[in-house]
This record gives structure tokens, C-alpha cells and sequence, in this order.
């Protein structure tokens, strides 16, 4: 089947509070996708502490192969008790899909995902277990491409509780009803979770009264995009580079300006050059047949970055997406990244850019490199595969 899940999350702290009692982790083994939210008791440092120990524990057992059973006895007795209640306490839900289509669901004690298939809400049957003394829900199924999976913490349905709405708050169904309204156009798992939190923020009155979280998993089928930027470090190696790039499965980008050249040279296509004056802090972009984006190097490589760091720190709202759909090579660069890859493949080439030597500018080999570096980090932190092949 081949599928895969583009996967977003954003967490409101409570009020007043610097850390958030919630955390989201994501796993990728060979075979599947997993998505792990873990909800501290309480809010602050312990919170943080109680959650952010369960999703590591989770993560690093799960991807390893461990059972839930043995998870789940792990966390029982790794986490330290609180005083007050004399229990040691954090709830979790745990997202499973394999790229077979095989899915498996777990739940202790966290509000229950909603689950969205063909503009519908669907109740999946569950099993009850019960695991080093704690009741444990499971669901196991199949998925499809589009469905969408809403993870989420009980601060999501107590949203407005004493203040919008009645003592209840939003409830589930609340919630679910709003998701499969936000869900009849087809978003990104990043747009449809700046949907359901900022839903939460404004019934908080952007006062959270508890950590609040959504975790929002689509089906999708696996995509790639590849990006060569650099010449490489032989001439005599800009035809093995320019095979395997175009030989490669996926979207096609091309940064910088000697590799458009390259590209051109050895594609044995003209490069046409875009104007644009409506942003003038972003290099104009360029046209090659058979690729789908080219773009300038250094500086537009900087751009889409500081774009992604925004995304990774969870900085996305109504006015992030203005700027991810802006027509210049910084924001389709990111919004290929974000929106269109499961998979970043790097063709990048380690010659000394020659249009930049004897100048008073330092876009140097150092420079590039360095960039390539925070890139294949920012983007590993997302949650996608990369990988990266030098010339």
C-alpha cells in the first residue's frame, strides 16, 4: 500500500506557565509511523517532567519493538509519584500506522481520538485491558489514504469551561463536529492543527486554564523531494550528479544559481529567469523544463529555514501560512518541505562556488555546507526522512 502520515502538533501552555505539561513525540521505524502524546498531571515543571519522561520511555521502547504491555509496566514504575495523590501519573496516546496500512491505537486515560474517513466521524470498536493494573483501550484497523486522526489532551474538551461556555466546557463531540467541519476542504495535518488549537485558544480567551494540545495525523501516500544545490566538487561530476537527481523518484528543486547553470547545461534546457517585484527581500526565481522549482542559493536557503524553524517550534498560525503561500522561492521551498515530503533527498555538491570568489561577499563552500547541515536537522526534527548524497 505504501502509505504514510504527514503529521502536525501544537500545544497551548497553561496560563502563565513557561513549560507545557503536554509532549508530543514521533517515532519512524522501517515499517511504520508512530505518534505518541503524553499529558502530565498537573501543569509546570512536574508536569512537564511527568510528560516529557512518558514519551521518551514510549518512544525509545516502541522503536525499538517493545510491546505495550511492557511499556506501559515500564512508565508504571519509572515515574516518581506525586506527593499529593500518591500516585505517579501521566496519561498517553499512541498512534501506530504501518506503511502496509495496518493501524493500532492506544489510549490510557487521554480524551479519545477523533477519527475522520470520507467526510464522516468514525467509531472504531475498542478492547479494554487491563496492564500492570491500569485500563488500557486498544483499536486496531486499516486505514486509507486521507484519513485524518485527531490525538488530543483533556485541555482540548474542557476549553471554555467557566468562561465562553458552561461549567462542561467544549465537549468531545464538540470538538469531533468542529474537525469534521475543518476537514470537508482537505488540509495539511499543520493547517488543520492551527485550526483546532487556535478553536481552543479563543475559548480560552487566550487564558488557557489547563495545557492544551492536538495532534492531527494524515494518511498519505509516501512523497519525495529532491533538492541539488552546489556544484560539485569535480566538473567532470556535474553529469553523475545531474543523473542521479533527475533518475531519483519525486519532486525536483534545484538551488542556486551556478546549479540552475548546471542543471541547464547538462539537461540541455534553457533557464528562464521570473521577475518579482512583490518581494524584494527574496531572490527572483527561475523556470527549467522538467523541474519544479529553481530558486537562488544561499539567501533563499536561509529564508526557507528561518520558515521552518518557525514550523518546528510549533510558530504557526493564520499569518505563518500567508507566508508559506507566498509566490517567491523561499516560501515554495518550505511549503514543498512542510505540505509535499515524506522524504528530503540531498544531491549537494562541494566545489567552491566560483561566482562568489573575489567578492566581498562570504557565500563560500563553508557557508552552503552549513546550511545543509541546519536543514537536514530541522527537517529530521519534523518527523521526515533525509538523506544526503555528496558530489
Amino acid at each position: 500500500m505504501g502509505v504514510s502520515i504527514d503529521v502536525a502538533w501544537k500545544s497551548l501552555n497553561k496560563y502563565k506557565e513557561e513549560l507545557c505539561g503536554d509532549k508530543v513525540e514521533i517515532v519512524k521505524t522501517d515499517d511504520s509511523d508512530i505518534v505518541i502524546l503524553a499529558d502530565g498531571m498537573g501543569s509546570g515543571v512536574k508536569a512537564n517532567i511527568l510528560a516529557t519522561l512518558t514519551s521518551r520511555i514510549l518512544a525509545t521502547m516502541l522503536g525499538e519493538g517493545a510491546t505495550i504491555e511492557s511499556c506501559v509496566d515500564t512508565i508504571a514504575k519509572t515515574l516518581p509519584v506525586c506527593q499529593e495523590r500518591k500516585v505517579a501519573y501521566a496519561t498517553f496516546s499512541i498512534l501506530q500506522i504501518f506503511h502496509n496500512g495496518e493501524a493500532y491505537l492506544v489510549e490510557y486515560d487521554n480524551p479519545a481520538c477523533v477519527f475522520i474517513r470520507d467526510n464522516k466521524i468514525v467509531d472504531y470498536p475498542y478492547e479494554i485491558r487491563e496492564i500492570a493494573g491500569k485500563q488500557v483501550h486498544e483499536y486496531r484497523f486499516t486505514v486509507q489514504k486521507n484519513d485524518c486522526f485527531v490525538l488530543m489532551s483533556d485541555g482540548v474538551i474542557y476549553a471554555g469551561a467557566g468562561e465562553i461556555l458552561d461549567l462542561q466546557g467544549w465537549t468531545w463531540e464538540n470538538m469531533a463536529e468542529y474537525t469534521l467541519k475543518c476537514t470537508k476542504e482537505t488540509l495539511s495535518a499543520s493547517r488543520l492543527t492551527a485550526l483546532l488549537s487556535k478553536a481552543c485558544d479563543d475559548l480560552y480567551i487566550q487564558k488557557p486554564g489547563d495545557d492544551t494540545t492536538v495532534a492531527v495525523a494524515r494518511v498519505i501516500g509516501q512523497k519525495t523531494v529532491n533538492l541539488f544545490t552546489g556544484p560539485p566538487k569535480k566538473k567532470e561530476d556535474d553529469e553523475a550528479l545531474m543523473r542521479d537527481f533527475m533518475h531519483a523518484e519525486g519532486k525536483k528543486v534545484v538551488s542556486g544559481g551556478t546549479s540552475a547553470i548546471i542543471a541547464a547545461r547538462v539537461l540541455r534546457r534553457e533557464i528562464v529567469t521570473k521577475a518579482d517585484r512583490l518581494n524584494p527581500d527574496v531572490p527572483p526565481m527561475a523556470e527549467i523544463e522538467g523541474l519544479d522549482l529553481v530558486t537562488e542559493g544561499v539567501l533563499t536557503l536561509g529564508k526557507a529555514l528561518k520558515l521552518l524553524r518557525r514550523y518546528e517550534k510549533d510558530e504557526f498560525d493564520a499569518d505563518f501560512f500567508d507566508e508559506l503561500d507566498a509566490n517567491n522561492g523561499a516560501s515554495r521551498l518550505s511549503k514543498l518541505i512542510i505540505e509535499e515530503c515524506t522524504t528530503l533527498n540531498l544531491f549537494v555538491g562541494t566545489a567552491m562556488n566560483e561566482a562568489h570568489q573575489d567578492t566581498e561577499l562570504t557565500f563560500d563552500l563553508s557557508m552552503r555546507m552549513n546550511l545543509v547541515e541546519q536543514l537536514i536537522a530541522v527537517v529530521k526534527k519534523m518527523g521526515k526522512h533525509v538523506s544526503v548524497k555528496y558530489y
